[in-house]
């Protein structure tokens, strides 16, 4: 069932990987800040087409991430999509 304001996202970090929920607060914290400072274009990918997407990614690392990698990883992924959107 699509979104009905367009995009939904959410974030998960697995307790098998980080005990401390200090720790997974701030893995998620930090991909949360990444996809808001980066999800303009696909927002408005949405807003035209009338769609509607639901979004999760999972953490699966073991190290508490630098925000400059989480970033840039976060970038990438959301090119990807996007690009399979467009084809669709």
């Amino acid at each position: 069932m699509p979104a009905t304001d367009g995009l939904k996202f959410g974030a998960g970090v697995s307790t098998r990987n980080f005990k401390n929920a200090v720790d997974r607060n701030r893995v998620k914290r930090l991909i949360r800040e990444a996809y808001r400072l980066q999800n303009g274009e696909m927002k408005a990918q949405f807003s035209v087409t009338g769609k509607g997407l639901h979004v999760f990614f999972i953490y699966t690392g073991t190290e508490l991430p630098e925000y400059n990698v989480v970033f840039d990883k976060m970038a990438l992924a959301l090119r990807k999509l996007s690009g399979q959107l467009q084809t669709q």
